[in-house]
Order: C-alpha cells, then sequence, then structure tokens
C-alpha cells in the first residue's frame, strides 16, 4: 500500500500534466445549475426532458468496467452517481479523465438524467472538468479517520465523512436559531456588547488577559455575555435585551467546560426570578422539540422528560438530603471535612467559604435527573442576585437542573448600588485573598446603577445544553474546538 507521501507525489504529476494540456486545476469559476439534492427533487422532470443540467462537487467513489466509468459526487445537500462512456465522450477524453481524476477532486459535470437498469438514479456526463485537484487522499483510502485528537484537528475531514458530525453541526446552528427566535418572537431585542472589557464581570471565573497596544493598557475577554452591559440597558430605558455569542474562561477543561464557547443571556426589566422560571421552562421546550423532533433524552445516564413537570429544588435542604450538612449553619472546616470524606477534589488556592459550599452543592446536583430549577441559593455564592424578601441569606436566583448538571443560570438582579458595591467589596477581598474566580470592584457598573434600574429578570444558557441535548462532551460537540499544538 503506498505511503501518503507517495500518494500525494502521484497527485502532483497528475496537476501537471493538467497544467502543460492546458487545463485550469483550480478554475475561480462553475456553470453549475442545479444542486444534487433539486435535481434528485426534480429527477423525473428533467430526466423526461432530456433536459442537460451541470452539477459540481466532491468526487467520492470511482470504478471503472472497460468502456464505462462510474463515480458518486457529493456537494454539500447530496449525493448521486454519474457515469462517463467513452463512445459519448471519445477514447482521448475518456482516458484522460480515467488517468488525471482521483477520489476527493472537486469536478463539475454536465449531463442528463436517467435511471440504470438497477434503478440508481444518475447523471451520464457529455463534458466533465476540474474545480479543484484533491492533492491529498480523503482518510478512507489511507489510515482511516478514527483517533478522537485527529478528528479534532481535520475536523473539516471527519464532517466531510461522517454524516454525523455534519447533522451535529447543522442542528446546532437549527438550536441557536430557535432560541433567537423564540426570544424576537416575545419582543426582545437582540444587541451587542464589548468581548474587550477593562473589568470582567457577570461571573465567578478566570478571565483571559490581553494587551490593548493602542490604549496602552490590560483588557480581558468577557467571561459573560455582556451581563453588566446589558443591565446598563436596563438603566437606559430598553425592557428586554438579549445577546449570542462567545465567550472567554482561562480555566479547566473537562466533559462540561471549555474556555472558548457559545452563551445566550437575555435580561428582562419590570421581572423577576419567576417569571424568569417559566419563560426559560417554555424556551427550553420549544428549542429542544425544533433542534432534536422530542423532548426525551438520555442525559449522563439519566432518562430526562422536558415535558414533564419540573421540580423546584430547594438549594440548603437538597444539600443537607445527600450530605447531612447545613450549609446556612455549617463553619468551612466542617464542610471542608464532609467534602475530604466524599472524596470531593477541590482547588486549595484561593479556597473560602463560598468555594467550599459551591463544591458540595456540586456533589449534589449530579445526582438529580431533573428537569426543574434549583432556588434559594445563599448570597455568598450569588454576588450579583438580589437577595430574598423572606430570608435575607438567600437569594432570588434559579439555576436549570437536568440530568445532573446545570444547564442554565438565572436571577432576579440585584438593582440596590449600595448593596451591590458593598458586595463587590467583599469579592474583592477574596480576589486579593488567592480566589482567582472572585469578580472585581466596577465602579462604573455601580455608577449606572445609581441612575436607577429597573426590577430585572437575567438568564445565561450556554453550549452545555446543546452538547447534554446530543449527550456528547462539550468539546466534541464544538465545530473547531482549541488543540494543543503538536
Amino acid at each position: 500500500m503506498p505511503t501518503l507521501e507517495e500518494i500525494r507525489k502521484a497527485r502532483l504529476a497528475k496537476l501537471e500534466s493538467l497544467k502543460r494540456t492546458g487545463f485550469l486545476a483550480y478554475p475561480s469559476k462553475t456553470k453549475r445549475s442545479h444542486q444534487i439534492k433539486d435535481a434528485l427533487q426534480d429527477f423525473n422532470k428533467l430526466a423526461k426532458s432530456k433536459k442537460e443540467i451541470v452539477i459540481a462537487g466532491r468526487l467520492m467513489s470511482q470504478r471503472g468496467h472497460g468502456k464505462l466509468f462510474f463515480g458518486h459526487i457529493q456537494d454539500g445537500q447530496g449525493k448521486i452517481q454519474i457515469l462517463f462512456r467513452q463512445n459519448l465522450l471519445g477514447e482521448s477524453k475518456y482516458e484522460f479523465i480515467i488517468d488525471h481524476f482521483d477520489i476527493g477532486d472537486i469536478i463539475e459535470v454536465k449531463g442528463i438524467l436517467f435511471k440504470t437498469k438497477t434503478g440508481e438514479r444518475t447523471l451520464e456526463a457529455s463534458e466533465v472538468k476540474i474545480l479543484a485537484k484533491s492533492l491529498l487522499p480523503l482518510p478512507e483510502k489511507w489510515h482511516g479517520l478514527t483517533d478522537v485528537e485527529e478528528r479534532f484537528r481535520k475536523r473539516y475531514l471527519d464532517i466531510l465523512m461522517n454524516p454525523e458530525v455534519k447533522a451535529m453541526v447543522e442542528k446546532k446552528a437549527v438550536f441557536w436559531q430557535s432560541m433567537r427566535e423564540f426570544l424576537l418572537a416575545r419582543g426582545f431585542l437582540e444587541v451587542e456588547t464589548p468581548v474587550l472589557e477593562t473589568v470582567p464581570g457577570g461571573a465567578d471565573a478566570k478571565a483571559f488577559s490581553t494587551r490593548h497596544n493602542a490604549l496602552n493598557m490590560e483588557v480581558f475577554l468577557r467571561i459573560s455575555m455582556g451581563e453588566l452591559w446589558q443591565k446598563r440597558l436596563m438603566v437606559a430605558g430598553l425592557e428586554k435585551t438579549f445577546e449570542i455569542g462567545r465567550q472567554f474562561r482561562n480555566e479547566g477543561m473537562d466533559q462540561e467546560h471549555l474556555q472558548d464557547y457559545t452563551q445566550m443571556e437575555f435580561y428582562w426589566a419590570y421581572a423577576d426570578y419567576r417569571n424568569g422560571m417559566k419563560l426559560v421552562e417554555e424556551m427550553y421546550k420549544e428549542v429542544a422539540k425544533k433542534t432534536f423532533g422530542t423532548l426525551k433524552f438520555n442525559i449522563h445516564g439519566f432518562e430526562v422528560d422536558l415535558a414533564k413537570k419540573w421540580e423546584k429544588y430547594d438549594y440548603v435542604s437538597t444539600v443537607q438530603k445527600y450530605t447531612g450538612v447545613n450549609v446556612l449553619d455549617a463553619g468551612i472546616k466542617e464542610i471542608e471535612a464532609k467534602m475530604k470524606k466524599l472524596n470531593i477534589e477541590y482547588d486549595k488556592k484561593g479556597f473560602n467559604f463560598g468555594r467550599a459550599m459551591d463544591n458540595l452543592w456540586k456533589y449534589c446536583r449530579k445526582k438529580i435527573a431533573g428537569p426543574g430549577f434549583l432556588i434559594n441559593v445563599p448570597v455568598i455564592v450569588s454576588p450579583l442576585a438580589k437577595k430574598s424578601e423572606k430570608n435575607p441569606t438567600l437569594t432570588q436566583r434559579f439555576q436549570v437542573i437536568i440530568g445532573g448538571s446545570e444547564l442554565g443560570n438565572g436571577y432576579s438582579e440585584l438593582n440596590d448600588p449600595l448593596e451591590q458595591a458593598d458586595r463587590f467589596k467583599e469579592q474583592q477581598k477574596l480576589r486579593d485573598q488567592g480566589d482567582e474566580e472572585a469578580q472585581m470592584y466596577d465602579k462604573d457598573f455601580i455608577e449606572a446603577l445609581e441612575y436607577g434600574m429597573p426590577p430585572t429578570c437575567g438568564f445565561g444558557v450556554s453550549e452545555r445544553f446543546f452538547s447534554a441535548l446530543m449527550g456528547k462532551s462539550a468539546r466534541e460537540c464544538q465545530i473547531f474546538p482549541l488543540m494543543k499544538l503538536k
């Protein structure tokens, strides 16, 4: 079996031969008249009329039988068999095609549609030309594309050769578009907020930093979908906004976490977290149904039916149920001892009571099938959420819990500028003590709040929700995941 380099060398020789005979191996134009899907859809009409059509795509297979040459050509929407006859094309042109065409070449074929004796719909070629000569063979022709890292590095081949990967890419587009349409239909305005920030805000996360040369200052890639900016828009009098875009967190990678991913956040003035839960439940059901055609999924081993009644899970009682610890009464030492007993791994750098409580909750979360909402989350782990009016140690926050994962986070936004300033100060203290995920003090945002922000519900969901519904890792569901340098 020839090596990859030997195959490439042979194809380069064919390319040189094409050039010598005056053929353009990479022309800029094509006379394509039909996509393959459309040609197949109108097959009977086109075949009956014997009208010549022109299709273009990648040659995916080829086989010769004396004076007949069969192949399959594939474009972005379909695949069809093509046939070259020596007596129609002429001996010299026929031999030229056989000698110079390879699987993987992108070609243009003009001809008439007909059915073979076996009933296969076929295009019989009267003219053919190369649109792009392939110098490397497709994976199945040398060693295959089975290694996961190799698949991610050469995602273009993964999508080309694996219909299920292509289908996933298409589903992801439907996923975000259906969410966009859901919000637009309810009067939300799509906005754009800065990706580069002087103060990264809106989440507990470590930011990527870089240098802005023109302004000679350090800036950060955003860690939320413009949370503090969209709240400024609430101050500005816009009552319903949302943004879908990329955000960045300089943290660890696992089945659910990435550093560069898509998120949607909406902000809804004159609404609270109860309104938010109702809207989110409707949105999740509609998006899932439009994207996958079902509301039943297997997520992390849980059989989940989004059509079921969505439960409410109280933070304190849920943690106590699974660990025996009342987080409102316990101290950091007690929680840390329980974490060690339960073999919960945690980062000791910047470890504090809030991080301890959050790690304990995440252990419990993995046991909940959902669908439902986590509510009554303590203030210490919710620096941007409004306090509960019944119990000031808790907040008006909700998290979507499905299949043991958090698949969305929202709350009644804190709009008291003095309280928000105090909470930012507490976060800054934690940051100064080594907690790199604690939030920075944003004085400009506090100033905006002092002009008055109406009661507002905010909510965010990332592509983790899509990967959960797909039953795959977050990395697998990205088209081009970030890869280590070789």
